[in-house]
């Protein structure tokens, strides 16, 4: 009992502190964002196009809008998903100082072997002399 207990505040911690970065962090949200930032989409439209129970949709779909990823209107008996990628930019800054992390090591990297290979078409003239 007291284990149910501990999960379940664990779950109720989880929900409120949802964010952006585990919206994408599971490939079938990140096809479903890829899916609607096309064009809004009914969910019954979103649900086909995965190999998962429509429960299993509707989960990862709560997920997106309690991260502001996306916007559910109703249409009629419809309900329409559409994104709302905004939110993306906070991964997009997160991402750019490795970005430039990155290009700094690769710079670097090229540098180091631009002049092993500099060096050794040097040693090869003097081979050839």
């Amino acid at each position: 009992m007291l284990a149910l207990i501990f999960a379940s505040i664990y779950l109720h911690i989880m929900e409120a502190r949802r964010d952006v970065f585990q919206a994408i962090a599971d490939p079938t949200r990140r096809a479903i964002i890829g899916m609607i930032a096309k064009q809004p989409t009914n969910v019954n439209t979103i649900a086909e196009q995965f190999d998962v129970s429509r429960q299993a949709i509707s989960l990862h779909l709560k997920i997106l809008a309690e991260c502001g990823l996306l916007a559910m209107k109703q249409q009629g008996r419809e309900r329409i998903c559409e994104a709302k990628l905004d939110k993306l930019a906070e991964v997009n800054e997160w991402i750019a100082q490795y970005r430039q992390f990155w290009a700094q090591k690769l710079d670097a990297l090229e540098n180091y072997l631009n002049g092993i290979s500099d060096s050794s078409h040097a040693d090869d003239k003097l081979k050839i002399r």
